[in-house]
Order: structure tokens, then C-alpha cells, then sequence
């Protein structure tokens, strides 16, 4: 069974950064993909960014792209996402998830970025 726990959600003045952290524990592999979803009340929720376990090349949301940056540690089997210059916009509830033949999700951090 696997289980993940997320981290460093919070409120933040636009323009500011967060760190969010996502730690998983049971049967993950270094080729397993993690990353991030988001949704936002009254709308779907969305990819924001992915990246395998070991490293290696990431994905991005376009709306995301450059503000971002997704990492992981194999050791730790933990997934990090920096977020900077945070807008408005990206208010919203954050889940981590990793594909381990079906998906699992983290319990959600809230993201609160003010005007």
C-alpha cells in the first residue's frame, strides 16, 4: 500500500515562494512517476507538474512554466515542488500523486497566494 504525505502549503503574498513536499512510503520504485495536481473551487482539477522518482526530465503545466520546479530524492522517496513568483491563480488546493499501476493521492495542501 502506498501512502503519501504532503507538506508546506500555506498562505503567501503574490510574488512569494512555498515548498511543497510530498514523502511516500510503501511500494514505490525509482521509475515510479510522482507529481502534482491542483484544483481550485468551481474547477477541474489539473496536472501542474510530473517527474520519476530517480530524476531525470520533468513536466510542467504551461501556466506553471518557469515559476516552478519539480525535484525529487530517490533516498527519500520524497517529491519537492518550489513554487516562485506565485500569482493569484495559484490558489488552490495542491495534491501530490504517484502512479503505481493505478493512482494514489496525497490528502491535499491548501495554497493561498493574496493580491
Amino acid at each position: 500500500q502506498v501512502q503519501l504525505v504532503e507538506s508546506g502549503g500555506g498562505l503567501v503574498q503574490a510574488g512569494g515562494s512555498l515548498r511543497l513536499s510530498c514523502a511516500a512510503s510503501g511500494s514505490i520504485s525509482s521509475s515510479t512517476t510522482m507529481g502534482w495536481y491542483r484544483q481550485a473551487p468551481g474547477k477541474q482539477r489539473e496536472l501542474v507538474a510530473r517527474i520519476t522518482i530517480r530524476g531525470g526530465s520533468a513536466n510542467y503545466a504551461d501556466s506553471v512554466q518557469g515559476r516552478f520546479t519539480i525535484s525529487s530524492d530517490n533516498a527519500k522517496k520524497t517529491v519537492y515542488l518550489q513554487m516562485n513568483s506565485l500569482k493569484p491563480e495559484d490558489t488552490a488546493v495542491y495534491y501530490c500523486y504517484a502512479l503505481v499501476g493505478t493512482i494514489r493521492w496525497g490528502q491535499g495542501t491548501q495554497v493561498t497566494v493574496s493580491s
